[in-house]
């Protein structure tokens, strides 16, 4: 398993679909399942390019920053930092499993909104 190979993929197979080409996303990532735990996207790799593409869409002047990147085992974690129209940023963090062959099969996420006031002057990224 080549986690740096895999961690590479993992950032361009979501910066892909974030910018606007899901399709061409699954096509060149993913395995020959997609398991998706978001209760927003309906499972396997379908149900994630029509969501992307909507959100494309209705959003096309949204940007991704990956703030860090770690990788264990088959699993990849990327933590984000997104900012949307209005200046509405939230924090991501996502995870994908990785097969043998280097695809990702499935994916979990967490995502919180910015606030605009924080009891700490730490960022959330």
């Amino acid at each position: 398993m080549n986690q740096e190979k895999n961690k590479q993929n993992a950032i361009a197979f979501y910066r892909t679909a974030y910018e606007g080409n899901p399709r061409e996303a699954v096509n060149h990532y993913v395995g020959n399942q997609y398991i998706q735990h978001n209760p927003d996207v309906q499972d396997g790799t379908e149900g994630f390019i029509t969501y992307f593409e909507k959100m494309q869409k209705e959003y096309p002047e949204k940007s991704i920053e990956f703030v860090r990147c770690i990788a264990e085992g088959d699993l990849v974690a990327l933590h984000t930092h997104q900012t949307w129209p209005g200046n509405d940023q939230y924090v991501t963090m996502d995870f994908f499993r990785f097969d043998s062959n280097g695809k990702i099969v499935e994916h979990w996420d967490s995502i919180q909104q910015i606030p605009q006031k924080s009891a700490n002057p730490n960022t959330m990224y």
